[in-house]
């Protein structure tokens, strides 16, 4: 009577999921290692990202990454970086070094508080951790808290003043823009001048819209529009009443020149985006949302404005 042959099959199944549970949890570890090591330069890119888009819309940074500085005229001409976050005119568009880029802004931009009354204040002096602030609300918007974030433009700081610890003047400021496009959330910063009125500039830093279509919003050309157009809308006789007056920069559905013309509603509207309408009414509810929120501070920047007029 023969023998049966020992079973190995079992034996070799067995040894086959051994192997793919050790694979499994060795590339696992790898995974997890690697995100671990990732996640610091990842979070300091997206950091830098922001820094550099809050400079665009104050003006700071062209789109290209060239520092700008406003000459005497009040045009923005290429500067170059001297030391301490201090710019000086040049012939050359020069882009700025991560450590250069993040030393301006540093200095040139000063996150602040608003309250419902449009005072301004501090994290500090409202006794509010800036960094959970910043990390817990930026989802939902910083306009639906008690205290509103903003960022205060300084000037260009000089050599004197730094010496002399002489405090620089404030050119505008910088408030968080949120709201839903056609797909997702859109967010961008709204830079103003010290007239509460006057738009600086304006960029979209994160947006899931339609490449060509409503992602446009954050392409230069069509982020261009802005600079120079005013918050508050005027009424049909050119007046202004600014406790009243509609705020926003309204998306219109074709060209401004031939929806709006001269009237003075053209002053606060921008061309619209082929195709991508939708995104352009969730640009339009977002100004109208987070700026009304603001309004009580941008009436006082006004009257602060006519005063020293």
């Amino acid at each position: 009577m023969s023998e049966s042959p020992p079973n190995t099959t079992g034996t070799s199944n067995l040894r086959t999921i051994l192997f793919m549970v050790a694979l499994s949890f060795v590339c696992a570890l790898i995974l997890s290692v690697l995100a671990s090591a990732l996640a610091e330069p990842q979070t300091v890119a997206k950091n830098l990202d922001r820094s550099k888009q809050m400079m665009i819309a104050a003006r700071i940074l062209d789109h290209q990454g060239n520092f700008l500085i406003r000459n005497a005229e009040g045009r923005y001409v290429p500067a170059k970086y001297l030391k301490d976050g201090i710019l000086a005119p040049t012939d050359q568009t020069i882009i700025g070094s991560q450590k250069e880029l993040l030393d301006v802004y540093k200095i040139r931009l000063i996150p602040m508080l608003v309250d419902g009354k449009g005072e301004l204040t501090t994290f500090q002096a409202v006794n509010l951790n800036e960094g959970e602030y910043l990390a817990n609300y930026k989802k939902t918007g910083y306009y639906l808290q008690p205290y509103k974030l903003l960022y205060k433009i300084q000037s260009n700081p000089s050599s004197e003043a730094k010496m002399e610890g002489g405090q620089q003047p404030t050119d505008g400021y910088v408030i968080p823009i949120n709201g839903f496009g056609l797909w997702d959330a859109i967010y961008g910063y709204l830079a103003i001048a010290n007239d509460g009125n006057t738009v600086i500039g304006m960029t979209w830093y994160d947006q899931k819209e339609t490449p060509g279509l409503g992602a446009n919003i954050a392409e230069a050309p069509w982020q261009n529009l802005f600079p120079g157009k005013l918050l508050f809308q005027a009424g049909s006789d050119g007046n202004t009443d600014f406790k009243t007056a509609p705020l926003g920069i309204t998306v219109v559905k074709g060209k401004v020149s031939e929806v709006l013309g001269e009237s003075p509603k053209s002053k606060s509207a921008v061309d619209g985006m082929a195709g991508a309408t939708l995104t352009g009414n969730g640009v339009n509810d977002a100004f109208k949302n987070v700026l009304n929120a603001y309004r009580p501070f941008l009436i006082k920047l006004h009257e602060q404005t006519k005063k020293e007029g």
